[in-house]
C-alpha cells in the first residue's frame, strides 16, 4: 500500500517563489471570485501561482459514492499536470484531502503512477495552511470591526488538521473577534452526493449548524469549502436571515487590502 504524506506540522522556513493552483470544479463552476481572491492573496505574499487549466475534478463525488474507477479516470487525467517540484494549493479542504490521502490510494499496485500520485499528494497545502505559514504573526490588515464564525469541512479538520490554523489565522487579524459555536466540529451535511441521497437528513443537520451559528450573534462565517457554503449560505437564505458565509481567501484579501491603504 502508498504511504500516505502527513500532514505539514511547520511551514517552510523559507516561502517557495511558485505554487500551482488547484482551483477545484465547485470553485470554478459556482464561486470563480473565490479562486481569483485565493490568487490574489498569494500574489500579494510574493509567490507566483501558476494555474494548470487541464484540471478538472479532484474525483472525490465518484470516490466517495463507491465509484473508484471512475476517480481514478479522473485523476489519472490530471498526473502530468503538476511537473515542477513547487506547492500545489488547494482552496478546498475537503478536495486537498482527496488529493494528499486518497490519491495514493487510487493507484496503489501501478508502480508509475502510483509514484506521481505519491509525489503530488506530498505537495499538497490546503489554502488556509499554505498562506498562515506567509503571513507570519504581524498581519498588516484593516476594515470594519467583525465577529466571525468559522465552518470548517469534515475532510479539512479530520483529514488536513487545518481547524485550528483556521482559528489561528482569524485570531491574528486586527479588527476581527472569532466566535465559537456550539456545533463548531460537526457536520454541515453537505457531504457531496449525500446531501442529493439523503437530501432530509442533510436539510437537519445543515439546520443544526445554522442555527448554532446564528446564536452567536456573528456578522457572517468564513469557510475554505465552497460546497459546505453553498450549503449553508441556501439554508439561510431559506430561512431569511441576514448572516451569509463567504470563502475564507474573500475575507482575507478584503482584510488585506483595506490594511494597504493609505490613512486619509
Amino acid at each position: 500500500m502508498a504511504t500516505i504524506p502527513a500532514p505539514a506540522t511547520q511551514p517552510d522556513p523559507a516561502p517557495p517563489a511558485d505554487v500551482y493552483l488547484f482551483a477545484t470544479c465547485l470553485l470554478d463552476l459556482f464561486a470563480p471570485q473565490a479562486g481569483l481572491d485565493a490568487i490574489e492573496v498569494i500574489e500579494r505574499l510574493g509567490v507566483r501561482v501558476s494555474f494548470p487549466e487541464g484540471q478538472t475534478c479532484c474525483g472525490q463525488p465518484a470516490y466517495t459514492s463507491g465509484f473508484p474507477d471512475d476517480a481514478r479516470a479522473v485523476a489519472a487525467a490530471q498526473l502530468d499536470l503538476f511537473p515542477q517540484p513547487w506547492p500545489i494549493v488547494v482552496p478546498s479542504g475537503s478536495c486537498a484531502g482527496m488529493i494528499r490521502h486518497h490519491w495514493p490510494r487510487l493507484f496503489a499496485g501501478d508502480p508509475l503512477r502510483s509514484a506521481k500520485a505519491a509525489a503530488i499528494a506530498a505537495r499538497t497545502v490546503e489554502f488556509t495552511e499554505f498562506v498562515a505559514g506567509l503571513l507570519g504573526e504581524e498581519i498588516a490588515s484593516a476594515g470594519t470591526e467583525e465577529t466571525l464564525c468559522l465552518h470548517t469541512s469534515c475532510s479539512a479538520r479530520r483529514e488536513m488538521g487545518t481547524h485550528m490554523v483556521g482559528r489561528d489565522l482569524l485570531a491574528r487579524l486586527p479588527g476581527v473577534t472569532l466566535a465559537v459555536h456550539d456545533h463548531e466540529p460537526e457536520c454541515c451535511g453537505f457531504g457531496g452526493t449525500f446531501s442529493v441521497k439523503q437530501p432530509d437528513i442533510s436539510a437537519a443537520m445543515a439546520a443544526d449548524k445554522v442555527e448554532a451559528i446564528l446564536a452567536t450573534g456573528c456578522d457572517r462565517f468564513v469557510s475554505a469549502d465552497c460546497g459546505c457554503l453553498m450549503n449553508l449560505n441556501l439554508t439561510l437564505e431559506k430561512r431569511g436571515a441576514a448572516v451569509r458565509g463567504e470563502h475564507i481567501a474573500s475575507f482575507l484579501l478584503r482584510r488585506l487590502a483595506a490594511g494597504e491603504e493609505p490613512a486619509r
